[in-house]
């Protein structure tokens, strides 16, 4: 994982830089915005930027927009509301407090890169996936991992590339659906000095920065169907074209590919090229959900309530049994995502060491006919977009403002949901505030 850090390392900048390195990040330094820019586009791949408030957040943002570059910003200044409420305000999309605590940027670290390698299960079924795996990781064929939000998809793909041949090489992703139509060809492929109005240097894209190594285009559906054609070129001919360049680029790219569509669906609905699919589909994987993985509930939920007390600087706490019942019985929209986004809420506001059912706040189950004909009646009335706009304000309240996680139960895009929530803010609706990991506790 590769950071790259903005402003004077000479204050406590420094020493969130030190922690960053030793907790294993690889970490680039600019002095100032116009020499992280060239930093950026000569790379190809930054997990996210940490850049002081003393320098120009705002002006840092547009200047990432002008060269079609999606890095998310972490601003970074004293333990100021004001000021941490401004740095958002300007474009960053979190902020950590200085001076800086160790447990805080682990924490922040590991919420915010989501590089996890290990594949935690007690599933049989799953058992016998993973040796799937083992023989899929070891060919250089294309792979398309399939499966729900939040099942671990990801994990899946990363696994592969560390147990292939190209393990030494580099692990690029990116999430198709997290960034608008306009940047993702640039995502991709890069660009020359002058390609647009805004391009002030060359730009590597995600295939070139992935060279000897593996490409995971996560949610590879939501890419617009008309850059599908470019993508599929790319990987057929093992070259690609920069926006802006007059000769193609040689490229030895593993591709992996996630969704959490039925893609011959997408395929009928003509929202998915027929043949991408099958050049991606060489292996499948089918992940299943966690309400199908009963035995992992409880095994995961101590995995991550003893991380978590870890993360948090807590002594090890444990689940009670009559509280491991109720998460096995719980339906798990947002998959393992959310199982691990509600235990480490647990873990946080528990007091003992001991964490009970009253600290596990879910939604409660109706099982009964004549409750859910209930809660369905009492909708009668509003108009569809009504109904659309408090089931999503609700989603984001249960996630504690998590735009990931309340996706991944709704069943849309991050990239949708986001576009929904700038139309209800403009509305005037009041819009929980996004999760702020644990720079809000």
């Amino acid at each position: 994982m590769r950071i790259l850090i903005i402003g004077s390392l000479s204050d406590e900048l420094g020493k969130a830089a030190k922690i960053v390195l030793a907790r294993g990040a690889c970490v680039d330094h600019a002095e100032s915005n116009t020499h992280a820019i060239k930093k950026i586009c000569s790379c190809g791949d930054y997990k996210f930027i940490i850049c002081s408030v003393k320098e120009n957040i705002s002006n840092l943002i547009e200047s990432l927009k002008q060269e079609r570059i999606a890095v998310p910003v972490i601003a970074c200044g004293p333990e100021d509301p004001v000021i941490a409420a401004d740095a958002i305000a300007n474009g960053a999309e979190d902020y950590i407090p200085l001076p800086p605590d160790p447990d805080i940027i682990a924490a922040f670290l590991q919420d915010a890169s989501n590089e996890k390698t290990i594949f935690h299960t007690v599933d049989p079924v799953m058992k016998k996936l993973l040796k799937q795996v083992d023989k899929i990781a070891a060919s250089g064929a294309s792979v398309l991992v399939t499966g729900e939000s939040g099942t671990g998809k990801e994990i899946i793909a990363r696994y592969i590339h560390l147990q292939s041949k190209r393990a030494t090489g580099p692990f690029i992703a990116l999430n198709c659906a997290a960034l608008p139509e306009t940047l993702v060809e640039s995502e991709l492929f890069g660009h020359e000095r002058g390609a647009f109005s805004g391009a002030t240097a060359r730009r590597i894209g995600r295939f070139e920065a992935a060279n000897h190594g593996t490409l995971l285009l996560d949610e590879i559906s939501e890419m617009d169907i008309r850059l599908q054609a470019k993508l599929l070129r790319a990987i057929q001919e093992r070259e690609i074209d920069r926006l802006g360049g007059n000769a193609p680029v040689p490229v030895d790219v593993r591709i992996i590919a996630t969704s959490n569509r039925n893609l011959l669906a997408e395929i009928k609905a003509q929202k998915f090229r027929e043949d991408l699919y099958f050049r991606l589909n060489v292996v499948s994987i089918k992940i299943p959900p966690l309400r199908d993985r009963v035995m992992d509930i409880p095994y995961l939920a101590n995995h991550f309530s003893l991380y978590y007390s870890k993360i948090n600087a807590l002594p090890p706490k444990t689940i009670s049994e009559d509280a491991l019942e109720k998460l096995k019985h719980y339906r798990w929209p947002g998959n393992v995502r959310e199982l691990e986004n509600t235990v480490h809420r647990a873990v946080v506001v528990s007091s003992g060491d001991i964490i009970d059912i009253d600290c596990f706040d879910l939604p409660e189950m109706q099982s009964e006919q004549n409750s859910q004909e209930h809660s369905l009646s009492s909708w009668v009335g509003y108009r569809v977009d009504e109904v659309e706009q408090a089931l999503i304000i609700e989603t984001l309240s249960h996630t504690d403002g998590n735009r990931t996680q309340a996706a991944s139960i709704l069943g849309i895009s991050i990239r949708a949901l986001r576009n929904k929530l700038r139309e209800y803010a403009g509305q005037g609706v009041a819009v929980p505030p996004p999760y702020q990991s644990l720079t809000e506790i």
